[in-house]
Parts: structure tokens; sequence; C-alpha cells
């Protein structure tokens, strides 16, 4: 990988670049993460260093999703570079250590661990992202399935993780403009509702298609059993994909942010 310069004070002060790399250092199989932005504040590059349990589609997908969800910030899939380490769980490992070792032990010279077999990269050790709150980890987008059918019309399919783990929602419906948000908005909380049995008691509000500011924007409205109390929770996405991926960024845009206020 080629040696990476520092982000410039005017790209940090526009962008939440670090929170950022701390964000993308707690995804499944990442133990480094670096981004790189211009004088202008937009992220040219994007480094992050993994393990071998996610292929790097799946690293790209989880990290387009993370930083959509929690930090509204879309960024082009050819942008982000990811190099696999041999010796993952070793380089984890020691992660891991520097992150939980006690303050005593790391006034001493030799308390923190050397990676050299990670010298490009500031390793960083994995802090938790606003939706990481009392053990409650966020849901991230892995896939989203359209099919048609004469009988039963469009059957919408949404793959979410967490944890490493994977979890599938499906919802049918009649096809129009409007449906095809709303399925997948429906799928991906069924998905949701499959990963914690808290969700369950989801339902949709509704999912619309807006514009604004000579954009498209997928707006959704979940509600919410909490307590006693129903309760409203919005999300939004930009729509540059399809419908059926912003619908689901929407609904977890709205879900993981509550989650990480429970």
């Amino acid at each position: 990988m080629a040696q990476l310069q520092p982000s410039s004070l005017i790209a940090g002060s526009v962008l939440p670049i670090k929170r950022a790399e701390e964000l993308l250092a707690t995804l499944p199989g990442v133990i480094a993460a670096r981004i790189i932005a211009g004088d202008n504040g937009a992220v040219d590059e994007i480094h992050v260093l993994t393990t071998a349990d996610l292929t790097p589609k799946q690293t790209v997908r989880n990290i387009e999703s993370a930083l959509i969800a929690h930090l509204g910030m879309r960024v082009d899939h050819r942008k982000i570079s990811v190099a696999t380490s041999i010796e993952p769980r070793k380089a984890k490992e020691e992660a891991v250590a520097v992150a939980t070792a006690p303050a005593e032990a790391l006034k001493g010279p030799q308390a923190v661990p050397s990676t050299p077999s990670t010298p490009a990269l500031s390793m960083q050790a994995p802090v938790a992202p606003m939706g990481d709150v009392g053990g409650r980890r966020a849901f991230y987008f892995e896939d989203v399935e359209v099919s048609r059918s004469r009988t039963k019309g469009l059957t919408c399919r949404v793959t979410l993780t967490k944890g490493g783990k994977s979890f599938m929602g499906e919802a049918e419906g009649m096809e129009n403009d409007r449906s095809r948000v709303e399925l997948a908005a429906k799928a991906a909380m069924r998905a949701l509702a499959v990963g914690d049995v808290s969700l369950k008691p989801l339902e949709l509000e509704g999912a619309r298609v807006i514009e604004a500011f000579d954009r498209e924007f997928v707006f959704v409205g979940v509600t919410v059993q909490h307590v006693r109390a129903s309760v409203l929770l919005t999300g939004s996405c930009e729509l540059k994909e399809s419908p059926e991926t912003a619908s689901v960024l929407a609904v977890l845009d709205a879900t993981n942010r509550w989650l990480s206020r429970r």
C-alpha cells in the first residue's frame, strides 16, 4: 500500500474524519482504518486492513453502510482500498490488548505491544461508534434482492449483518414505484426483528421518495413500542443506487440511532 499522508486541517474540520476512522475500526474483520481527505474536505481514499473473515466486497459494503447510517457520509466504493493481513488473529489480539490494558500498565515504556506487521497504518484501539452503546451493536447493510412473479408480484429480500452474523427479512406485494421503497423497508424491519427480538414491535408508518436540493431522498417513518408509549423513528438516505437500497439504509439510519440511545 502507498505511504499514507496525514489529512489536512481543512479536511479534518469539514468531515468527522477521526470519528469515521473509529467507526470503521469496529466493523467485522477490520483491524485498522485510515481515511485520507483532500483540501476541499472530500474523502479521497479509505484504506482498511482486515482479517480473512469477510471478503473485500463485503467489507466495502459494510464501510459504505456504516458511514451513511452513522455519519451521513456517502463515499464512492472505488475510493475504498482493502488489504488482508496474513496474521489476522495476532494483529487483532494486539489491538484489543491496547484497548483493554489497565491505565497503570500503560505508564510503562513497554506496556503497548508493537505491530510490525502493519507499519503503514496507525493502529487504533477499537472504539465503539454511536450505535454501539450498552452492548447493542449496530446493524449493517449487506444485500438486497428483488424478484418478480406473476403470482406473488414483487418480492424483496434484505440481508443485514450484526456481530459477524447475517439476518434476512422478506416482504411481498404488488409492484409500483411506491411499493418498491415500502417493501424494502418492511423487509429490512423483519431482518432487524430476527437479529434483535426487542425490535419485533416495529411497524412501518410509511416510506416515501422526496425531492430536495435538486436530489431525491428516501424518507421513512417507523414506530416502536417503548415502555408504554409508541415512539416514532425517522430516517433518510439519498437515492443514488436503487430505491430499495436507499430505503433499507434509511431504516437503519432511524433504528441504529434509536438503539444507541437505549
